[in-house]
């Protein structure tokens, strides 16, 4: 990711998100979904046009509150479809809405869905795209991938360079403490 660090600094989308964002742990639920979203919404597309629409994205699905967003059923899926604001595909609208669904059933077996996350740590990214496809839909693994290095659960999110990076360590990411006991990536 050593070239996202290059091209983002001072960029007015990708500089804030690569500062404040990328690979920083979280475990607030609407912003574990958002980014979720917004990796799902990029396949096939630029980080950078997903970045512009992000705004969109928030008020289309309710600030990513997992409950409003299970809630939507057909007539807001024909809604969003008309909503030029976002990326307007039926299949990801929908895993938006189905994906939410899965949360909420994360919060009866694990406690939410950071606490799921958390649960099956660490797994390689192949591992972690096999447990994402079982579970959510439009998980592959490119947007798997980028999920988790941007909330701390896979290296290379930054160049070793990066002064990002360097706050980074400071906060313990779950990929350096698993690496730290041993694990290989």
């Amino acid at each position: 990711m050593s070239g996202y660090c290059a091209i983002a600094p001072g960029h007015p989308f990708h500089g804030p998100y690569h500062e404040r964002e990328h690979g920083f742990p979280t475990t607030d639920e609407a912003v574990l979904f958002e980014r979720l979203m917004l990796e799902v919404n990029q396949a096939g597309l630029s980080w950078l046009v997903v970045l512009r629409k992000r705004q969109a994205f928030n008020a289309a699905f309710h600030g990513f509150d997992v409950d409003k967003v299970a809630a939507l059923g057909p007539d807001d899926v024909e809604r969003l479809m008309q909503d030029a604001g976002i990326v307007r595909n039926r299949l990801k609208i929908e895993a938006a809405i189905h994906n939410a669904r899965v949360i909420q059933g994360l919060r009866a077996s694990h406690g939410g869905f950071a606490a799921w996350i958390a649960a099956h740590h660490p797994l390689t990214k192949a591992e972690w795209v096999k447990l994402f496809r079982r579970t959510f839909r439009f998980t592959g693994g490119e947007i798997v991938g980028e999920f988790l290095m941007s909330i701390g659960y896979l290296p290379l999110a930054h160049a070793e360079d990066c002064p990002v990076d360097h706050e980074l360590a400071a906060l313990g990411q779950p990929w350096r403490k698993a690496v730290a006991d041993g694990f290989v990536y």
